[in-house]
């Protein structure tokens, strides 16, 4: 395999690492961690055991990918954003065989600051604003912001705002790529 380390960072033996990824300075990549090919792991980035990440992934600066975390192809983690693992934490209660399973899909964005609880499922394209605190799951090509989290819009897969309302239905012409949204059932589809 062929990938780039700074000879600060710590890949634990078991670790797999996909050609092309780029790991910066002061990364811990535990032992049973697969990260896929092309991604980039910014500075005092933590992958844990049981973390799988896909192709093309970025995760920023400061970010702790925990076990039980698992990020699919083109997924952005921002800057300082946050994973948890265990949904009521307590220092004197070991609670390891509790933790719960985070499914962020194909093309997600998290912003910078963000924290997103155990348990939930990003779908495929939601964009989660920074600072956002996200409890619940999101729909595909969602926009969500706030504490706790809450759509407020939809986004397309070229990263821009999507001109429909968040209930009923309509379509949307992305200027960029063509592709056009069908909104139908408070869901948004690619036609």
């Amino acid at each position: 395999m062929s990938f780039t380390k700074h000879d600060t960072s710590i890949i634990d033996e078991g670790a797999v690492i996909g050609d092309g990824t780029r790991i910066w300075h002061w990364v811990h990549v535990s032992a049973k961690a697969i990260i896929g090919k092309n991604c980039s792991l910014g500075q005092n980035v933590f992958i844990g055991n049981n973390v799988k990440i896909g192709n093309n992934c970025k995760i920023q600066n400061n970010v702790s990918v925990y076990d039980n975390v698992f990020l699919e192809d083109d997924v952005f983690c921002g800057p300082s954003m946050v994973f948890t693992n265990v949904y009521n934490p307590r220092s004197a209660i070991i609670r390891k065989d509790e933790y719960r399973d985070t499914h962020v899909r194909q093309g997600v964005t998290i912003g910078a600051n963000a924290t997103i609880v155990c348990g939930v499922e990003l779908g495929a394209y939601s964009f989660i604003a920074a600072g956002a605190v996200v409890n619940k799951n999101t729909k595909p090509f969602s926009l969500v912001a706030g504490v706790p989290a809450k759509q407020i819009g939809w986004m397309s897969k070229y990263g821009e705002q999507i001109k429909l309302p968040l209930e009923g239905f309509g379509e949307y012409v992305c200027p960029n790529t063509g592709e056009c949204y069908v909104l139908e059932n408070d869901l948004i589809k690619i036609s």
